[in-house]
């Protein structure tokens, strides 16, 4: 898939390149980074650089995985990256993560909604999942905000550090965003009682 560039009211979304090597390895150094994102331990500058060289070029070229580097402005600092991966047919998943000096200002969710929109009408997704471990209160906080459904607990839901552990999971459909999905969706008619 060609990339893309992504614009909302603060921020610029695109790939990552070799310029945000030591952004993207300094945000990194984040014990809270550290904690929930399956990021290499150490992460130096040269897994930093093999993530915006290879990682990213290579997913965008495969369809695998679709990297932004969230900015605040064209040539302002990194506040934010975003990852989208195709999970089958139909859904994709997100995941992020933001940087420590830029967290509780709104950069998040407003780029997690700009890529979440992009995902729909540029990706051809239908069913956006999002999982965080559960206790990560920053990235449910930031999903909820953006619309995503928070639709309950999975058991050994995500491996992180050789660990299976819980995580809370959700979902956003373009409907939530308004949007008009490439197929139709049913949902559970709730019986009562």
């Amino acid at each position: 898939m060609e990339s893309i560039t992504l614009n909302t009211e603060r921020l610029v979304l695109r790939p990552h390149t070799p310029e945000d090597t030591a952004e993207v390895h300094a945000a990194c150094q984040d014990p809270e980074i550290q904690r929930w994102i399956p990021v290499p331990l150490p992460y130096g500058p040269a897994e930093a650089a093999a993530f915006v060289t290879e990682t990213v070029p290579r997913g965008w070229r495969e369809g695998t995985e679709f990297n932004f580097a969230a900015r605040l402005g064209a040539d302002g600092p990194l506040v934010a990256a975003l990852a989208v991966v195709p999970r089958g047919t139909h859904a994709h998943e997100i995941g992020y993560w933001s940087v420590a000096e830029h967290r509780g200002r709104g950069y998040m969710t407003e780029a997690l909604r700009a890529v979440a929109h992009w995902a729909f009408t540029g990706a051809g997704c239908v069913r956006l999942i999002w999982r965080a471990g559960v206790g990560n209160t920053a990235s449910r906080a930031v999903a909820e905000k953006a619309g995503f459904v928070v639709e309950g607990v999975q058991r050994a839901g995500m491996e992180h550090r050789d660990t299976l552990r819980d995580c809370w999971v959700g979902a956003l459909l373009p409907g939530d965003l308004g949007l008009p999905s490439r197929l139709p969706y049913l949902p559970a008619v709730s019986a009562t009682p």
